[in-house]
C-alpha cells in the first residue's frame, strides 16, 4: 500500500516489462510478447489466434497449453556492476513451471505461480545479457507429480467431463480454475504474470514493510506495528535511526535500530500520541474509509537513507464465537471497532482467464457519496473492456464485503487498494479448492513460502478481515466427496490438518497476529478446531459459515433454506445477456439448445435446472421465432434467478435477530458469484466485460440499509423491518395492493409509529393473507400483488418491495403493456422517462453493448411513470440509446 519509494545511493532498480521473444518447443512458432503476459494473449495480439473466448476456441486451442514456450530477451546493464555488492533478478509473478536462465547460467526453477522469485545474478552479470524462462506445460508437470505420487492416490484425479477440463490441478501451485471449473475455461496459461526487474544494491535492502494496527484497551490508546523486511548484504550488523512520522496524529518517533546480515528485520511499535482523535476504518456504509499518511525514514550506516510512504488504517476485526441465548451451538459474527456488523456481499472470482488483461489503472473522480469509480481494464480484446467493478458495481449494490474465493488467484495490490478505499471488506482464502492436496516436503515448502509472501504482501490492507485456509475442503473429507475407504480416511485427515494447520496456520498466527483464521469454509469454527479441525458436519446451522445449492426445490419457498449463522456461498445461474453471447458466437448458436450452449454450460444439467427453476412460477416461451426463444429465455433466467437469490438473501436479512428452533442470528450473506471469467451461464451477477445481470439491480435492493422483507408461514404474512442503520427510526410502513388488471390501487393501508431498530430485523406487520384479500374487495391470491416500503423523517426512505400471492404463471388480469420511453441528456447522464399502459412485472431495458448502467432495472412497474436515470461507462449519445433500447416485461415473452 506504500506510494512510492526513495532512495538515496543505495538501489538501483530497473524494469524489465516490455518486449520479449516468445518461441515454443520445437521452434515452429516465434513471435514477440509483451511481458507481463502470457502466451495465449500473445499469440491472439499477433492474430496467429482468434479470440480465445469465441465459440469453442477454448477446446480447439489445447495445444496451446499441452507445448512448452520460452521467454527471452537482450538486455543492456544500465550501471556499472562493480559499483553494486548485490544484484537480483526478481519476477513477482511467473505462471508457473519454469527453468531461469541468463547467459546461459541456470539460475533457478520455479513451480509456483504465487510465489515472488528472487535470483542472485551478482557474477553472471555482463554489459550485454540474455535471459531465458523456459516453461514447461503444466499440464504435463501436474500430469507427472501426480504419477510420482506413488504412496496413494490424492483426489480427485480429473474434473467432471462437462467441464472439459485438464486433470491434476491440486498437483500445482497454479490458479486451480485455469485447469477449468464449473463456471470458467480451462486455460492452463504459461507467463510472466507480473513484474519483473533488476535490482541492485548496498549494505541492505527492504523486501517488505507492513502497517498493522492494534486497539490496546487497557490504555486506551491506538499503536501501529511497523514492520521491516531486508536482505542486509553486509558481512556485518548495520545500526542506524529509524523516524516514523504521522502528522494528522501529531505522532512522531526515532528508534535506533541493527540489522543483522542474511535477512534482517525489524518491528517497531509506534504508540499514536493519545491527544490526537483518530478516526477509524469503517465498512461501507458505516463511517468513513479515513486513512493516515506515514512518512518512514531509515538513515543507516554510510549514509544510505530510505524513505517510505505509506497509508495507515485504523480498525480492528474479532469473529466472535460465542454462546446464544436459547440455542445450542455458537454465534459467528464479525465485529468490526467493537461495532458487531451484517457482511453483505457475494464472492469474487479471477477477473479473466488471461491474468495480464486484468489491469486496474482507469481511474475517475470521486461521486459525491465517496465512492471512487473504479474500472477493470480488460485490455486486448481489441477495444478496451470496461469492467466497472468494486466501486460502481459492489459498493453501489450496498455490498459491503467480497469472498475471494480460494480456487483462484491472490489479487492484485491495486484490487485491494480499492477495497481499502471503499470499505469493501475481503475474506481473503488461501488458493486451494475443493480437492484434496499432496504434503510431501517440496510441496509444503512452496506453500510454506507463498503463504509468508502472501501475507506479508497484503496483511497493510484493512480490508482484509479474515484469512481462511481453503474452498470446501473440510467439507469434502467430512461429506466424502470423494468415495475415500473408511480405513484409508486417517491419512487424508492427516494430510488436512498438516498442511492448513499445522503449516498454513503457524505461519499466518507468526506473521499476522491482527485478525482472525478458520481453517477452511464451509467450517463449524472453534468447534471443528474441537473435533480436530475436521468437524462431523461442517454444513451445521449452529455454527460457523454454510454453503447451500439447491435447484430442483422451489426457490420462493425459504423454508428450503438453511437458517444459518453465516451464509458465505449460496446462489443460482442465469445466462448473461444477448449482447454479451454475441461477441463469442454466431447465429447458429443462437439457441438455448445449440452445441455452443451446452458448450458454455460447465455445471452437470446447469440449462435444464435453470429451465426447471424457472417453470415453477412462469411461462416458458412457445415463440417458433428461434432467435426470440433464446432471448426470452435468457431474459426468463435473469428474472429467475434475480428473484430466486432476493428471496434467499432477504430470509437472512431478516434472521439476523431471532433463533427458531435453536437456529438463527444469521450474520452474513455473500451469494455466489459476483463476477464471470468469460461470457457464459453462471451464477454470476455482473457479465463478463462489467454488464450488471438482473440479479445485480436487485441485490441494490435487497442489500438496502433499510429494508422491509415480507414472507408468508401457514397463510400469514409477516413483514420485518431490516435496518443497517445505527439509530431506531420510528417509521411509517406504507402497503399497497394492486389488481394485476389495472394501475390504480385496489386499497392502501399506511401503518404509523413503526420502530425499526438499529442493526436489526424486527416483525412490524402480521395479517392473514385471507383478511388482507377481504380487505381489499375482489382480490384473490391469482388476481392481486402486494407491494411495501418504509418512510421516515428527513428523507429516509427504503426500496419499494413486493409479494407475490401466487405463482406469475397463474396470474389473472395481467396484460401485456404498451412500454415506452424518452430518452433526454442531463449534464452526463441520460434520463428514460417511461411509460406504460398497464401493469408490468420485471421491466428490463437493456442497450445493448453500450456500456453503463440504470439506477434500477427488471423493476414492477405499478405507475404509469417512472424514470430511471442510466450511468454511462464511455461516451454515448440519447440517439444512441434510443436506437439501442429494448424495453422488455414478462408478458412479452411468447
Amino acid at each position: 500500500t506504500y506510494v512510492h519509494l526513495v532512495v538515496l545511493l543505495a538501489l538501483d532498480v530497473r524494469s524489465l516489462r516490455g518486449g520479449w521473444r516468445l518461441g515454443n518447443g520445437n521452434g515452429s512458432v516465434r513471435l514477440p510478447a509483451e511481458v507481463p503476459g502470457c502466451v495465449h494473449t500473445a499469440l491472439h495480439r499477433r492474430g496467429l489466434i482468434q479470440d480465445p473466448y469465441y465459440r469453442f476456441n477454448d477446446v480447439m486451442y489445447r495445444w496451446i497449453s499441452l507445448d512448452n514456450w520460452t521467454y527471452s530477451r537482450t538486455f543492456k546493464t544500465p550501471f556499472d556492476v562493480r559499483k553494486w555488492q548485490k544484484i537480483n533478478l526478481v519476477f513477482e509473478g511467473v505462471d508457473t513451471v519454469a527453468h531461469i536462465l541468463i547467459n546461459n547460467v541456470t539460475l533457478g526453477t520455479t513451480e509456483n505461480m504465487f510465489n515472488r522469485y528472487s535470483f542472485d545474478i551478482t557474477s553472471v552479470i555482463k554489459e550485454v545479457n540474455f535471459v531465458e524462462v523456459r516453461f514447461l506445460s503444466a499440464i504435463s508437470y501436474a500430469a507427472e507429480q501426480s504419477r510420482c505420487h506413488t504412496a496413494y492416490s490424492i483426489p480427485p484425479a480429473c474434473p467432471p467431463p462437462v467441464q472439459k477440463g485438464e486433470c491434476h490441478a491440486n498437483f500445482i501451485r497454479k490458479e486451480q480454475c485455469s485447469f477449468s471449473w464449473d463456471w470458467g475455461p480451462s486455460f492452463p496459461t504459461q507467463g510472466i504474470w507480473k513484474d519483473v526487474r533488476i535490482e541492485a544494491y548496498n549494505y541492505y535492502h527492504l523486501i517488505y514493510f507492513s502497517l498493522t494496527p492494534f486497539f490496546v484497551k487497557s490504555t486506551q490508546q491506538w499503536s501501529l506495528e511497523i514492520e521491516s523486511i531486508f536482505d542486509v548484504v553486509s558481512s556485518k550488523p548495520i545500526a542506524g535511526l529509524v523516524t516514523v512520522n504521522i502528522p494528522k496524529l501529531q505522532t512522531q518517533q526515532t528508534y535506533s535500530v541493527k540489522l543483522q546480515p542474511g535477512e534482517g528485520s525489524i518491528v517497531l511499535l509506534v504508540n499514536i500520541n493519545k491527544s490526537s482523535t483518530v478516526e477509524a476504518w469503517w465498512p461501507n456504509g458505516h463511517g468513513n474509509q479515513t486513512g493516515y499518511n506515514v512518512t518512514t525514514t531509515f538513515i543507516m550506516e554510510a549514509g544510505y537513507q530510505i524513505e517510505k510512504f505509506s497509508k495507515a488504517y485504523f480498525r480492528t476485526v474479532e469473529l466472535v464465537q460465542e454462546p446464544i441465548p436459547g440455542s445450542p451451538g455458537l454465534s459467528f459474527y464479525f465485529r468490526i471497532n467493537g461495532r458487531p456488523i451484517f457482511i453483505k456481499g457475494s464472492n469474487w472470482i479471477p477477473a479473466d482467464s488471461f491474468q495480464d488483461r486484468v489491469t486496474y489503472d482507469k481511474y475517475g473522480g470521486a461521486t459525491a457519496a465517496g465512492k471512487v469509480f473504479f474500472f477493470y481494464c480488460l485490455q486486448d480484446t481489441g477495444l478496451s473492456v470496461i469492467f466497472k467493478d468494486n466501486s460502481q458495481s459492489a459498493a453501489d449494490a450496498n455490498m459491503n464485503a467480497l469472498r475471494v474465493w480460494g480456487g483462484g488467484v491472490y489479487e492484485q495490490d491495486d484490487f485491494y487498494d480499492i477495497c481499502d478505499e471503499l470499505g469493501i471488506m475481503i475474506w481473503q482464502d488461501f488458493m486451494f479448492a475443493c480437492a484434496l492436496y499432496p504434503t510431501d516436503q517440496n510441496y509444503l515448502e512452496s506453500v510454506r513460502a507463498e503463504v509468508s509472501h502472501q501475507v506479508r504482501r497484503l496483511k497493510s490492507h484493512p480490508s482484509i478481515i479474515l484469512w481462511s485456509g481453503n474452498n470446501e475442503n473440510e467439507a469434502a473429507i467430512a461429506s466424502d466427496w470423494f468415495s475415500i475407504p473408511h480405513a484409508d480416511r486417517e491419512v487424508y485427515i492427516k494430510d488436512y490438518v498438516l498442511l492448513y494447520v499445522k503449516n498454513i496456520r503457524e505461519i499466518v498466527l507468526a506473521e499476522d497476529k491482527s485478525r482472525p483464521f478458520v481453517a477452511s469454509s464451509p467450517t463449524n469454527g472453534v468447534e471443528s478446531v474441537k473435533e480436530g479441525w475436521l468437524s462431523q458436519n461442517p454444513y451445521d446451522t449452529h455454527y460457523g459459515d454454510t454453503h447451500f445449492y439447491d435447484y430442483s426445490s422451489d426457490c420462493w419457498n425459504w423454508t428450503v433454506y438453511p437458517k444459518t449463522r453465516f451464509a458465505s456461498e449460496y446462489g443460482f445461474q442465469s445466462w448473461p445477456s444477448f449482447s454479451t453471447l454475441e461477441k463469442v458466437s454466431s447465429s447458429e448458436d443462437w439457441s438455448y439448445t445449440s452445441n455452443f450452449s451446452l458448450h458454455r454450460q460447465h455445471h452437470e444439467n446447469g440449462n435444464d435446472q435453470m429451465l426447471q427453476q424457472t417453470g415453477y412460477h412462469f411461462k416458458l416461451p412457445q415463440t417458433t421465432d428461434p432467435i426470440k426463444k433464446f432471448k426470452d429465455t435468457i431474459y426468463l433466467t435473469q428474472v429467475m434467478q434475480a428473484q430466486c437469490i432476493k428471496t434467499e438473501t432477504e430470509f437472512y436479512r431478516f434472521s439476523q435477530s431471532e433463533i427458531i428452533g435453536g437456529e438463527g442470528h444469521t450474520m452474513g450473506a455473500l451469494y455466489w458469484q459476483l463476477n464471470d471469467i468469460w461470457q457464459a451461464p453462471s451464477w454470476a451477477s455482473l457479465e463478463y466485460g462489467g454488464k450488471w445481470k438482473l440479479l445485480h439491480y436487485f441485490a441494490q435492493h435487497f442489500f438496502a440499509p433499510l429494508l422491509p422483507v415480507a414472507y408468508e408461514d401457514k397463510g400469514v404474512l409477516y413483514i420485518y423491518g431490516v435496518s443497517d442503520l445505527h439509530m431506531d427510526h420510528k417509521l411509517t410502513l406504507k402497503v399497497t395492493v394492486h389488481s394485476w388488471s389495472s394501475l390504480e390501487p385496489v386499497c392502501t393501508l399506511a401503518k404509523d409509529g413503526v420502530t425499526v431498530k438499529a442493526q436489526s430485523a424486527v416483525p412490524i406487520y402480521k395479517e392473514s393473507v385471507n383478511d388482507l384479500l377481504e380487505r381489499c374487495r375482489n382480490c384473490t391470491r391469482k388476481s392481486c400483488v402486494v407491494t411495501f416500503y418504509l418512510v421516515g423523517e428527513g428523507g429516509l426512505r427504503s426500496p419499494t418491495n413486493h409479494h407475490f400471492l401466487s405463482s406469475l404463471k397463474d396470474a389473472v388480469g395481467l396484460e401485456k403493456a404498451r412500454l415506452s420511453a424518452a430518452v433526454s441528456q442531463q449534464d452526463d447522464i441520460y434520463v428514460f422517462d417511461l411509460q406504460t399502459t398497464a401493469i408490468a412485472p420485471f421491466v428490463t431495458l437493456d442497450v445493448g453493448s453500450i456500456k453503463g448502467r440504470f439506477s434500477d432495472n427488471g423493476f414492477l412497474m405499478i405507475e404509469k411513470k417512472k424514470a430511471v436515470v442510466f450511468y454511462p461507462w464511455e461516451p454515448t449519445s440519447a440517439e444512441e440509446l434510443e436506437k439501442s433500447l429494448t424495453l422488455t416485461s414478462l408478458m412479452d415473452v411468447a
